[in-house]
């Protein structure tokens, strides 16, 4: 998936921003631009992960071109974020995972206490320990 990004230059005082426009509120800034670009992918994967979390459409790229003659972005320059088309990908896959015995004991006595399956249980964990982290 590629991401149109409108880059504002920086200089010795202002730092590189960067603004996915497609993806309202999603920006990066960098000393250097390499910097600002890595923060911008890292922010549009973010920024997609949250709105799915809260069950929100994912909007579609604009083609670059369009970008160009419909945005009120004087003074930049365009570019493109690629983003790993799996960030959209809510497909189950099975697993296996290694835990101690009594780890397990405790973690499906909680699972079956929050009337949960195990694999929900851990779902919902890391869910919210995203959340909490952000």
């Amino acid at each position: 998936m590629r991401y149109p990004i409108a880059i504002e230059l920086g200089s010795d005082i202002a730092a590189y921003g960067v603004v996915v426009p497609d993806l309202p509120g999603c920006f990066s800034a960098g000393d250097m631009l390499d910097e600002a670009l890595v923060g911008a992918q890292e922010a549009a994967a973010a920024w997609i992960d949250a709105a799915l979390d809260a069950g929100e459409a994912i909007p579609s790229p604009t083609n670059l071109e369009a970008l160009r003659i419909n945005c009120d972005c004087s003074g930049r320059t365009f570019g493109v974020i690629t983003l790993d088309a799996a960030l959209l990908d809510d497909t189950t896959e099975r697993v296996n995972i290694t835990l101690p015995r009594r780890v397990l004991k405790r973690l499906d006595a909680l699972a079956r206490a929050a009337g949960e399956s195990r694999s929900g249980y851990i779902a919902r964990l890391s869910l919210e320990g995203r959340r909490e982290a952000a």
